[in-house]
């Protein structure tokens, strides 16, 4: 690669790392896990330049790599667990001030509590990618991702507007 393509791929990775990190927080649900693997993909990223094509997806392909590298420390190392929601009611903290961050606690904990593809579907998607770059990320099929994201969605919805008792009415 050239000096001015080394300046350019270098710019468009600088660009993403903050979507990279966002990603990464989503999957593994620890900010110093999720730097540490934003971090892993750049450096990946950078040394497989070369082999990178100019003018194709550039998200995507950053993406999957994070992705990538995430499945396989999680199938090595047992570092990454699943999120549970019973140890956030033991852990002492101090109450949120503000109603904003009470219901992005709340959108945190209902996408913990969705299946793994579904979480992952949403998290690229709010991300900014477009829903054929997240089947490329995923490596499925764009129907099935879409199918992740609506049934994401509706079950994301239906934690966020919490049980309805018999009568209808919201508990």
């Amino acid at each position: 690669m050239t000096d001015d393509g080394d300046r350019k791929f270098r710019a468009e990775l600088v660009a993403m790392i903050p979507k990279l990190r966002a990603f990464a927080r989503g999957l593994c649900g620890s900010r110093d896990l999720a730097d540490d693997l934003a971090q892993e993909t750049l450096a990946k990223a950078w040394a497989a330049r070369a082999s990178y094509t100019p003018d194709t997806n550039f998200r995507a392909w950053l993406f999957r790599i994070l992705r990538n590298h995430f499945y396989t420390v999680a199938g090595v190392s047992r570092r990454f667990v699943p999120y549970d929601p019973d140890v956030s009611t033991h852990v002492q903290s101090t109450p949120a001030t503000q109603g904003d961050r009470l219901m992005l606690d709340d959108m945190q904990r209902g996408l913990a509590t969705l299946p793994a593809e579904q979480r992952e579907a949403l998290l690229l998607l709010g991300s900014g990618l477009q829903w054929d770059e997240i089947a490329a990320v995923m490596g499925c099929p764009l129907g099935t991702v879409k199918s992740r994201i609506t049934r994401g969605r509706a079950s994301l919805k239906r934690y966020m507007e919490g049980p309805v008792d018999a009568g209808g009415v919201l508990g």
